[in-house]
């Protein structure tokens, strides 16, 4: 598992889940990334190989390297000095009926990913106290900033188990802002010119400038950073041209230099369902009867929905943010090849007793009128 297979990933999932270039969107990779991987790993078949050529792009990708990448982004650096402790929080778990067995190889799988664990929720008996017990405990995880990933109506009848991935980020900028710095100026939309509230830094950060980018790296306590990307031209064009090399190049590109910046200090924040753009995206097997995902239980399962719910703050302090997915999922009929015969021509036909096969009747049927 490599950066670049993420990155690709990243931009691939963002694209779908915001292809109007004017509108303002935030959503975790990560979250996504938690979420859809574990469920590779219990899945197997063209259900498992569609899963994987996204997440790592190829169908043979080693998903437990994906989780081990997630895992080490799960724990950051200790603070500093007088520095505030960063937090992270992140919580994996799979919720499931009593009515279906969860296998003890997919229970120790969630355990090496962020300790994940196996909860019981009655779906089939009591919808919506199971929705309710999810939505708690991922507004636990998230500080309240997620109080309600699922929304009413989101179990059905059919539900019976539920992937669910919780994260929550809180750093402190290594160079803060000065508060008193913060004043309004013009922030070109859109729709228009508008005054925002601009925090202003003096420092030496990660600068680049190149292939029509302006790129500015800040360093947040924990050993995260928030990267400003900002085109020369228009957005859209930029964004659109943008693949998993050169982003990384970008993100690759800055060194120290003294710099003078102006950032907007924003609160954005957005709910989506996944599974349109995710058959976009050629995930598609397993959200039909076909979908094996036999790895995390004996029962027929197969996806329904993937809701993904982020906020995310960026002020003079630091940054917080959150972020949920759940990947909801039903009991489905277990599929059989068949023949067909259709007896449209001459044919004979025997009534017998099946234990000792004497035969009633035997006939010859060449005009069934």
């Amino acid at each position: 598992m490599t950066d670049r297979a993420h990155l690709a990933f990243a931009l691939a999932l963002h694209r779908v889940t915001a292809p109007d270039p004017g509108a303002t969107v935030c959503w975790s990779p990560f979250s996504v990334a938690s979420a859809l991987g574990l469920l590779t790993q219990g899945a197997a078949g063209s259900t498992r190989e569609e899963l994987a050529t996204l997440l790592l792009g190829s169908a043979s990708g080693d998903v437990g390297a994906l989780g081990k990448l997630l895992a080490q982004a799960g724990e950051l650096e200790p603070a500093r000095g007088e520095e505030d402790e960063p937090v992270i929080a992140v919580a994996n778990t799979l919720w499931a009926d009593e009515s279906i067995a969860v296998l003890v190889s997919f229970v120790e799988e969630l355990g090496r990913w962020s300790s994940g664990k196996v909860r019981e929720a009655p779906f089939r008996t009591e919808p919506d106290r199971a929705r309710g017990m999810i939505n708690l405990d991922v507004a636990k995880t998230t500080r309240d900033l997620i109080p309600e990933l699922i929304p009413p109506g989101a179990v059905t009848d059919e539900t019976v188990s539920a992937l669910v991935n919780a994260l929550y980020l809180k750093c402190a900028w290594r160079a803060r802002f000065t508060r008193e710095a913060t004043r309004l100026r013009p922030f070109h939309t859109p729709e228009g010119v508008r005054e925002v509230p601009t925090m202003e830094l003096s420092e030496r950060i990660g600068y680049a400038a190149q292939d029509g980018w302006r790129v500015a790296t800040l360093r947040a306590v924990g050993g995260v950073e928030a990267v400003v990307l900002l085109p020369d031209g228009d957005l859209a064009e930029a964004e659109a041209a943008l693949d998993a090399d050169s982003l990384a190049e970008l993100l690759d590109a800055p060194r120290l230099t003294q710099i003078d910046l102006a950032l907007p200090r924003l609160r954005v924040s957005t709910k989506t369902r996944l599974a349109d753009r995710l058959r976009q995206l050629g995930v598609r097997t397993v959200f039909t009867r076909h979908a094996d995902l036999h790895e995390i239980s004996p029962a027929p399962l197969a996806v329904d929905e993937v809701l993904h719910e982020a906020v995310l703050t960026i002020d003079e302090e630091g940054l917080e943010g959150a972020a949920a997915t759940a990947v909801m999922m039903r009991m489905v009929s277990l599929v059989t090849s068949s023949e067909q015969l259709v007896v449209d021509r001459p044919f004979l036909l025997l009534v017998r007793h099946a234990a000792t096969g004497v035969v009633y009747f035997l006939a010859r049927v060449t005009d069934p009128r």
